[in-house]
């Protein structure tokens, strides 16, 4: 009897230890991995779009574009990225205007930098869901 003691304390925290390190592996295999960028200014940055101005990992027919607004009317504006393409981006109503506080349809002028989220189309525009006017970038020396 006195021998069976140890050796179940023994078989006890091999099968505990055992069980934490399967648990710990499981849990790191289910974990989600995250980037830097996914976190931070509540947005995109500069690093998440690619030559061609759309931000990189879009999924699901999605789209977006980063640069200065070159045409309005009623229903569109013209964006033109860094790499200077240019993109249509439709909006209406119910598309969310952003800016450090809250914006409306009038804030989107020419001359503007924005940052615009939607879904794109087979020709190449986009149909907003959000428009973030953004301050100006100067670039860095």
């Amino acid at each position: 009897m006195k021998k069976i003691i140890p050796i179940f304390i023994v078989a006890l925290l091999v099968v505990a230890g055992g069980a934490f390190y399967g648990g710990m592996k499981y849990g790191q295999a289910k974990s989600p991995s995250f980037n830097s960028g996914q976190f931070g200014s509540g947005g995109p940055s500069q690093n998440d779009l690619n030559s061609k101005g759309t931000l990189n990992g879009i999924r699901n027919g999605g789209g977006a574009i980063s640069g200065e607004i070159t045409a309005k009317d009623d229903k569109s504006i013209t964006v033109k990225s860094q790499d200077g393409s240019s993109k249509i981006i439709f909006y209406s109503d119910s598309t969310e205007i952003g800016k450090f506080t809250s914006g409306t349809l009038s804030d989107l002028a020419i001359g503007e930098n924005v940052m615009i989220v939607g879904k794109a189309d087979p020709e190449g525009s986009i149909t907003a869901q959000s428009i973030q006017i953004r301050p100006a970038v100067s670039p860095q020396p």
